[in-house]
């Protein structure tokens, strides 16, 4: 049988020429892909993919159906949302890493109340999620913005909540002179390459602040898991829901006041207009 899920695989399909990277764009399996494109096809009786091919490659009906899928799926998207039908249905939430714990949390609620909404979950980088969304292989996504706010026109902004970055240490370390204890213990960086690392990055320039470097991670709760076991110290943004100021493990320094901030918020396309979905869910990740 015929599903928008399907045709909304065929589209990552098209727009990456992989069944691999469709599958991580979909939040599905590589099996899965194939198996709703086999599906597919036997619902439209029609050959799709030239299978001879060592790569993706779409038969001359696949080329044509494609365009198809990609104006019905416009138009599907313009369509205006009904009170009724806001929390039910097929939706692709992704999440940076760190946010992806809670939003995990709160699809779980949501879909206590409401069995009838088919979620599916990922997570990426920022900027990866944004083209993502901005694409329509990712409905909605919760990022951290950009400190120049910069943002597709094609895509709105809803500001979730601020986190202050703070020095996390072990609660080994003594006093809480924050200059000293970064001169003094191994620093745990987190990725520069990502918003929230540009964010610290810039904190400690403008402090004149130069740390000891000692590793590099992209992961903020395997950095605190180092922190724990009194590896290195971080500066990192106290997650909002992390309940990091109640861990017997780990103390918290300020290093400045008003403190820098990482801003977590959630972007979909101004033609998606599921309100009712999207209000519900950043009302709980703000609570």
């Amino acid at each position: 049988m015929l599903s928008l899920r399907m045709l909304r695989t065929l589209r990552a399909v098209a727009r990456s020429g992989s069944f691999a990277l469709a599958a991580q764009n979909t939040a599905l399996t590589q099996a899965a892909v194939s198996l709703q494109m086999r599906g597919l096809e036997e619902a439209l009786e029609r050959q799709l993919f030239d299978r001879r091919a060592r790569q993706v490659a779409f038969t001359r009906e696949g080329e044509e159906i494609c365009a198809k899928v990609e104006r019905i799926l416009e138009l599907i998207d313009e369509l205006p949302a009904s009170a009724d039908d806001t929390l039910q249905g097929s939706v692709i939430i992704g999440a940076v890493v760190s946010v992806i714990g809670a939003l995990s949390l709160a699809v779980a609620h949501l879909k206590t109340g409401h069995p009838e909404l088919e979620v599916r979950l990922t997570s990426a980088r920022s900027a990866e999620l944004a083209e993502m969304v901005q694409t329509g292989e990712v409905d909605v996504a919760v990022v951290v913005g950009n400190a120049d706010g910069a943002l597709h026109e094609s895509l709105a902004w809803t500001p979730l909540y601020e986190e202050p970055l703070m020095l996390v240490t072990s609660r080994a370390t003594k006093g809480n002179d924050a200059r000293r204890i970064l001169r003094e213990r191994n620093f745990l960086r987190f990725d520069r390459r990502v918003p929230t690392g540009a964010v610290i990055d810039e904190a400690l320039r403008m402090l004149g602040i130069k740390p000891q470097e000692y590793l590099e991670l992209n992961s903020i709760e395997t950095i605190v898991s180092l922190v724990r076991n009194d590896v290195g110290v971080s500066v990192l943004p106290v997650l909002h829901n992390g309940n990091w100021r109640d861990d017997p493990n780990l103390k918290l320094v300020e290093l400045n006041r008003p403190p820098f901030l990482r801003t977590v918020g959630m972007i979909h396309r101004k033609s998606n207009r599921r309100t009712v979905l999207f209000n519900t869910l950043a009302q709980m990740l703000r609570e």
